[in-house]
Parts: C-alpha cells; structure tokens; sequence
C-alpha cells in the first residue's frame, strides 16, 4: 500500500512539473475563452504529427468516428497532458495508446497536449431520432444528484484536469465510466472512482447517454 501511494504521489509530482512547464511556455488561459475568438499563433509543429500518428482514429478535427475512441476536440492540454503521461507510464492500459506513448518525450507530452488543446470543439453528428425525453430528464436528474456538475462544470465542458464530456462519444463515455466503477481505468485523483461508487450501472449508462447529447453542446461547439 505504501508503494502504491508513493507511486501515485511520484506521479502526481510529475504531471504538475509537466502541466507547471507547459504553462510557463504557454500562459494560461482562463477557462471559457473562446477559443475561435483568440489571435491567430503560428502552426504547431505537432499538427503534422498529430495528421501523421493520431488523425486516423481521433479524427482529423479532433472529432473521432471510431466505436470506443474519445474525441478530442475541445479537450483541455491539462487532461490530456494527464492521459498521454499516464499511458506512457503505464499507468493507463490501452495496447496501442501505451505503444504511441512510450517513446515521447516530456516536450513531446506538452507539444501534442498544447495542441490538442488549441482544437476547438467540435458538434456530433445529428442524430438519427431525437434524444428520449426521459432518459435525458434522468440523466439530468442523476448529474445533479450525484455532483457531476460540480467538476465537469454546468456546461458540461470541463477545465485544467477534468475532461469536456459534452458531446463525447457515447460509448466511449459508457466504458469510462464503467472502468471507474470497476476500478480497472485509473483517474489523475480518486475523485471519480469515488464518486461513481454508488452509482449503478444502468444509471451510468444513463449518464453517458445525457452526457454525449447534452442540450447546448452542438451550440457550444458551433462558437
């Protein structure tokens, strides 16, 4: 237990000297800025790479249209800065994640997580029927009744650590939030593992369903 706690604090110590860096390089910028309304940078030298290593199942914009893959549009640097530093270490177990991972650098960390974080959200395809009506009512009800508004933000949207679940793909949101619960997806704190404990797994399901049709995410995105 006590090797275990001194391997998460190592890494904790270490996403915080990397996501301390890479906000030193590259200012911080408060949460909610519209990102289409921000001055124009030069390209990212990572935009090519991530063309080359990641577009084919991300999606060229970020937006993935592979079953069990995240979007990435509209992700915070902070998360995936987090996620890209876990599937190096191991830490995050996914075959081909963890063998695209191992080898980046630190700067390779920043370098791809600060791009990421510069591509601007991006709307789901409209959906064949429209959204059950009391389905999303639960999922509404259940998000308040189990404080998922507190992290990820009433929007939906997220900041620094924690993801935008607005708009993400339903099924990958299905099996994240089963791994919590199961334990086998570890998180950068226990916080969700903690807060899904009591959450059964239909009502997961539901969660996950309201999450990736979330009211006002097309809009959002549309921005």
């Amino acid at each position: 237990m006590r090797n275990r706690l001194a391997r998460f604090a190592f890494c904790t110590a270490s996403l915080m000297l990397l996501a301390a860096t890479a906000g030193a390089q590259q200012g911080t910028k408060p949460r909610g800025l519209d990102k289409a309304a921000s001055t124009p940078a030069a390209p990212s030298p990572y935009a090519q790479r991530f063309a080359t290593l990641c577009a084919a199942c991300h999606g060229a914009d970020g937006r993935s249209d592979m079953a069990g893959t995240p979007t990435l549009a509209g992700q915070h640097s902070f998360y995936a800065i987090t996620q890209l530093f876990l599937f190096r270490e191991g830490r995050r177990s996914n075959e081909a994640m963890t063998a695209m991972a191992r080898p980046m650098t630190d700067a390779d960390l920043r370098g791809f997580s600060d791009f990421i974080g510069a591509l601007p959200p991006v709307p789901a395809p409209a959906p064949a029927t429209p959204p059950d009506a009391a389905r999303m009512k639960k999922g509404a009800e259940l998000a308040l009744q189990h404080k998922c508004l507190f992290c990820h933000g009433a929007d939906f949207a997220g900041g620094q650590q924690v993801p935008r679940i607005a708009g993400q793909r339903e099924d990958y949101l299905q099996m994240t939030l089963q791994g919590f619960k199961s334990g086998k997806r570890p998180g950068y704190t226990m916080a969700m593992g903690e807060a899904v404990s009591q959450v059964t797994p239909q009502e997961l399901d539901t969660l996950a369903y309201y999450a990736a049709r979330f009211p006002g995410a097309a809009a959002a995105a549309g921005k």
